[in-house]
């Protein structure tokens, strides 16, 4: 990393969660949901304003369960919307800043929107956050995926990004850009970027989520290449206890990588996805690879396991459970699958030649 202020915000004691009022963005999304869920849980004085946009991935289902708590407030509108953040901004002690457009196949069709969001979104929020003097924390919720590819060893914080898709290039730069308000303005910036996430609640263009739902009604997996790409794999309640960690005990201007050690190759995750629901492995079929493709994601997490943090989901385990949950729960992702222009418009973009 670039050399830090001289001062810095002191981390020896945990930051307070409790008569708090935090800001989530992008709240309604597959992380941000979980997130939101796990902390209603486990703070009970503890407030949250989820400001999502709505956009495709941004589901009001997938926080049904908690719409009514009073401690709970969804406010639709986008980060790029300056009034809107600064007034919400004035309201919050903490942000933890999830909302950003994610898929990499979208990426590649059509990278502005990444763009817009990704980093004049979070330039949005820090802006606002310069002007609010009282907010303890600002989490940037960044990706493994700045780093790029690595065959061998593992990526630590300090080393150089080198992303090779939009999306990634799109989280590096907000990444950087939050880590640059630390320097120039000493803002309160923690940052994490954990690896591929999996769990309850995924939008079904994603690869667990897409191939559970697909072997569920018995049509084809498209398996890019040959399958041997390696992925971590971090279930979301872990994620969101990281997530939680780096809140309380992140030194101000400093980032953790939060991964799993869970190395699986594409083409194994599959199979055991097929497996679980007992559908035939034909299903899974090569497809051609996707442009700019990395081989493998691997992160060195002592940094965040040095506060405290360890992941407890057993991957199979946890996969087992995610597929047994699309499988029990097909309302929710056929509601997407079936009635989705969006959905059907880009599958039918993306997958055409496939």
């Amino acid at each position: 990393m670039a050399e830090r202020p001289k001062k810095r915000a002191a981390a020896d004691k945990e930051r307070p969660f409790e008569d708090r009022t935090l800001l989530v963005t992008g709240g309604a999304g597959f992380i941000g949901s979980n997130f939101i869920r796990f902390l209603l849980g486990r703070y009970p004085r503890l407030r949250l304003i989820n400001l999502d946009k709505l956009t495709y991935a941004g589901n009001p289902n997938n926080l049904r369960d908690v719409e009514r708590d009073s401690r709970y407030e969804f406010v639709r509108g986008d980060i790029r919307d300056r009034r809107l953040v600064n007034r919400l901004m004035k309201r919050a002690q903490g942000v933890v800043h999830f909302a950003a457009e994610t898929h990499v196949d979208r990426s590649i069709l059509a990278a502005g929107e990444f763009v817009l969001t990704d980093v004049h979104g979070t330039f949005t929020l820090l802006e606002a956050l310069r002007h609010a003097p009282h907010v303890e924390f600002f989490l940037q919720v960044s990706t493994d995926e700045v780093y790029g590819s690595r065959r061998m060893g593992f990526f630590k914080e300090e080393d150089a990004f080198n992303p090779s898709s939009p999306y990634a290039a799109s989280k590096a730069g907000a990444d950087r850009l939050a880590f640059a308000y630390w320097v120039t303005y000493q803002l309160p910036i923690l940052i994490i970027r954990p690896s591929n996430n999996f769990g309850p609640y995924q939008y079904p263009e994603k690869f667990i989520p897409l191939f559970a739902t697909n072997a569920l009604e018995d049509r084809p997996l498209p398996l890019y290449g040959k399958g041997l790409n390696v992925r971590d794999w971090l279930y979301v309640e872990d994620c969101c206890r990281a997530l939680e960690t780096v809140m309380k005990k992140g030194r101000p201007g400093e980032a953790y990588n939060a991964g799993a050690g869970n190395e699986e190759r594409n083409i194994d995750v599959a199979r055991t996805i097929v497996d679980a629901l007992g559908k035939p492995r034909s299903l899974i079929q090569l497809v051609p690879d996707r442009l700019g493709h990395d081989w493998r994601y691997a992160l060195d997490c002592r940094k965040l396991r040095a506060l405290g943090w360890r992941p407890e989901a057993k991957f199979k385990d946890a996969l087992r459970r995610t597929v047994l949950w699309y499988r029990d729960n097909p309302a929710w992702w056929r509601r997407i699958k079936n009635k989705s222009r969006d959905y059907k418009a880009f599958t039918r973009a993306y997958y055409r030649n496939r």
